[in-house]
């Protein structure tokens, strides 16, 4: 079989990714192009452009299911080392805090909305089930977001003693109940529906709103308030 492989030396400066990032800027780079500039070389077969295409390609080009994939998956591509699958994750990583860091910036809860970009990129493209309270002061301002329990892929327990024991000792005056579905299902459990009512009534019982529940998957969000069911 003829090779055809034109090693990324061999291309112009504009063309380089390391090169053209320097020129042009880091727009200007295709996201095979920045995975290149991580791995650093490919194999005497394919560039590491190639190589990055490759990857990409049985993700369907979706950066957030390359951040899904683990060590030994990155590792079973010709030409992914156990250096060069770290410095993916290390990467999917550094962008999925530097989203979360983002979202916290919207401190202010407006709407379901706000709270889906706050939660979203925490737990929404989980593999198993995370269900977080989000606290608020009296202005709807976030004072504290807080894991309450892991689960599996199918459901979470959560001890309604300790979400408000949590309200009460950080002064919150309310709050946001989310968890994900890692199915990627909107639908509400009934299990979803019991653990709502009950800390609602638990709330209203402490003066401690329970304003919304919030399911989040990967890209959507079901709110209760928001479909009329709260």
């Amino acid at each position: 079989m003829e090779n055809n492989h034109f090693p990324i030396t061999n291309w112009s400066e504009d063309d380089k990714p390391r090169e053209k990032l320097i020129l042009k800027g880091k727009s200007a780079l295709s996201d095979a192009e920045l995975i290149a500039i991580l791995i650093g070389s490919g194999s005497r077969n394919e560039s590491a452009v190639d190589l990055s295409k490759r990857i990409l390609s049985k993700v369907a080009n979706n950066l957030s299911s390359l951040g899904k994939l683990s060590m030994a998956q990155l590792m079973e591509f010709k030409g992914i080392g156990e250096a060069k699958a770290i410095s993916i994750i290390a990467a999917m990583e550094l962008g999925r805090r530097r989203r979360s860091e983002e979202a916290v910036e919207l401190t202010k809860v407006t709407s379901s909305k706000t709270v889906f970009e706050i939660m979203q990129p925490i737990i929404g493209e989980l593999p198993h089930e995370e269900f977080w309270i989000l606290y608020l002061n009296n202005s709807n301002k976030v004072i504290s977001k807080v894991q309450i329990s892991i689960g599996g892929i199918t459901g979470t327990i959560v001890d309604v003693r300790l979400v408000f024991k949590m309200a009460l000792e950080k002064g919150a005056t309310a709050l946001i109940l989310c968890h994900n579905h890692p199915s990627g299902t909107l639908v509400p459990s009934d299990a979803d529906k019991q653990i709502t009512k009950k800390l609602k009534l638990a709330g209203d019982s402490l003066d401690v709103k329970v304003l919304d529940h919030l399911i989040v998957t990967e890209t959507k969000y079901f709110s209760f308030v928001d479909e009329g069911i709260f």
